[in-house]
C-alpha cells in the first residue's frame, strides 16, 4: 500500500512507527527503547530509566505512559504494556 508519509522524518513527536508486546525481565533490557508504553491491561509496572532508578506506577487500561524506559521489570510489574517506537 503507498504510504506518503515514508519519506517524512521520524521523532519523538510523530506519530510510532511500529510495537510490541513487552515482556517484563528484571535481567534484561527492551529489545528497543519506546517513545511511548501502551497500558493494555490495568496493574502495576515497575520501570527502570537510562539512569538505573525504578519507579512503580499504577496504571489503568488505556493509558499512554510518555516514558522511554529501558527496561521493564517483571518484579512488581502486573500491567500488560505495548512499546510504542
Amino acid at each position: 500500500m503507498p504510504d506518503p508519509f515514508e519519506t517524512d522524518y521520524v521523532n519523538l513527536t510523530s506519530p510510532a512507527v511500529s510495537h510490541y508486546a513487552v515482556i517484563p525481565a528484571d535481567g534484561a533490557d527492551l529489545p528497543v527503547r519506546p517513545r511511548a508504553l501502551y497500558v493494555n491491561g490495568s496493574g502495576t509496572v515497575a520501570l527502570q530509566d537510562q539512569d538505573g532508578e525504578v519507579v512503580s506506577y499504577e496504571v489503568a487500561a488505556g493509558t499512554v505512559l510518555s516514558l522511554r524506559p529501558v527496561r521493564v521489570l517483571a518484579a512488581g510489574t502486573t500491567a500488560q504494556l505495548i512499546a510504542w517506537y
